[in-house]
């Protein structure tokens, strides 16, 4: 035989055993997608963990009933371990329902709605009422100096970028206001602040979410509140027309001690390479205004289906996959720092990890933190994923929860869905069930699943 028709035949069997592991992972994906579709328990969970137990902010009893029902419902997959992480966590209430109007004139007032940024001082007892000035952000705040801001209420209004496509910069373009705003401002003698809702819908939600007062003592912390999308431009328009009107903010929040927790985590114990971990995870902590159902219920849930449906179609892991739902994701990162702390003293050896934190909505790809040869890998894998709409992969964030476990030859992973609806319902009162579709919220968990899959089969580079 001929070294050319050796040639031909070596090049002609790489192409078919190239063709048949594609068909193979076409065909995996197919049974995941169909799995998730027809005979999903996503949707069924998030009812129960929403409508059932509710807002889950770390520290509180239904955070607790969340662990709890987490753990049991893990113990019925038919895993080979399932545990609880002991993590100490902080604790802060709200109180009763947060007041604020603005006050155009002795006896005339206009309600607007406010509420309590976590980790936020209460007022004095009957509240506070102060002049108001209004600044786009931070770097406003220090032009302005104490000679302006001493004594009064700072109100922030710098709206998320509506010409952003990608929301999630647009949050991040104005997200310190909120986080840092009260401390800022409490150095120029403010007595309190009002934060703009990170939204780009206007309606009458205010959105709470972590806020941080520094090294700042405890006697110099004043009171953070965020104020509706339509609540801000009202309060703008009639200090425009006003510049002496004044604004009332009554809250009674509380900063208690810590309180213990837990990480709920189980485990299919990896067939071939069982030192070898991959995580796939979201938060099971959540703010308290809602129940939510998108920040991070459908993440929870989500990754919970991943591992069923593996034992659904009857897949076996080479590597050791462990869902993990993590807590105090919204108020601290201590559940996702505590589990890469004790990963870490073992020895343990992650190799891939993948979270969702961005909604239960259609899911379009995934963002990743990896070297170019892993992210080469992924997008080899495009036409495997195009038959499902998923199209988007590229470079950049992965997740807050798995972020501690980043070292040299890890990927870190984050699902992507569509993120033009997120911020409607995003630390507010609307992130409830009724705001999840139940073909969005499966797609995603299959999508998910693919991806563990893919590598699971063909490792790390």
């Amino acid at each position: 035989m001929s070294k050319k028709i050796i040639f031909i035949l070596l090049v002609w069997s790489t192409h078919c055993f190239a063709q048949n592991k594609v068909q193979q992972d076409s065909t995996m994906l197919k049974k995941l997608y169909d799995t998730s579709l027809l005979n999903g328990k996503s949707y069924t969970w998030l009812d129960y963990l929403s409508n059932q137990i509710g807002g889950r902010l770390s520290g509180s009893v239904n955070a607790q009933k969340a662990v709890e029902w987490a753990e049991k419902e893990l113990n019925t997959l038919g895993l080979d371990k399932v545990w609880l992480q002991s993590v100490m966590v902080p604790k802060w209430t709200r109180g009763v329902t947060e007041f604020a109007y603005i006050e155009t004139e002795p006896g005339r007032t206009t309600n607007v709605p406010i509420c309590a940024l976590g980790g936020s001082v209460p007022t004095p007892i009957g509240g506070i009422k102060a002049s108001v000035v209004e600044v786009k952000g931070i770097e406003d705040l220090r032009k302005l100096g104490s000679d302006q801001i001493t004594g009064k209420i700072v109100f922030f209004n710098r709206p998320m970028q509506a010409d952003l496509i990608e929301t999630f910069k647009a949050y991040g373009g104005c997200v310190d206001q909120r986080y840092s705003g009260a401390a800022e401002a409490a150095n120029f003698g403010a007595v309190g602040v009002i934060v703009r809702s990170m939204n780009l819908r206007l309606d009458d939600y205010p959105h709470t979410g972590a806020m941080s007062y520094g090294n700042l003592p405890d006697a110099d912390k004043i009171p953070a509140a965020a104020i509706s999308t339509n609540g801000a431009d009202l309060l703008s328009s009639m200090l425009t027309l006003n510049p002496d009107i004044k604004f009332h903010i009554n809250m009674n929040c509380r900063t208690w001690k810590d309180v213990e927790s837990f990480n709920v985590i189980g485990e299919i114990t990896g067939s071939e390479l069982p030192n070898e971990y991959m995580v796939v995870g979201g938060h099971l902590d959540s703010w308290d205004l809602g129940d939510g159902a998108h920040d991070d219920g459908a993440g929870v849930v989500q990754s919970m289906e991943v591992l069923r449906l593996f034992k659904e179609i009857g897949y076996a892991p080479k590597r050791s996959l462990r869902v993990v739902l993590f807590m105090n994701e919204e108020n601290g990162l201590r559940g996702g720092k505590k589990y890469a702390a004790v990963a870490k003293s073992k020895g343990e050896n992650h190799v891939f990890a993948l979270e969702s934190d961005s909604g239960g909505f259609t899911p379009r790809g995934f963002s990743f933190d990896c070297d170019d040869a892993n992210f080469e890998q992924v997008k080899s894998w495009t036409t495997l994923f195009e038959p499902y709409l998923i199209h988007y992969f590229a470079k950049g964030g992965s997740g807050a929860d798995i972020g501690p476990l980043k070292k040299e030859g890890i990927v870190l992973a984050g699902l992507r869905p569509d993120s033009q609806r997120y911020f409607d319902y995003h630390h507010a009162k609307n992130d409830t069930f009724d705001a999840i579709n139940k073909r969005e919220l499966e797609l995603g968990a299959a999508t998910m699943a693919s991806l563990v899959y893919l590598f699971d089969r063909y490792g790390v580079k």
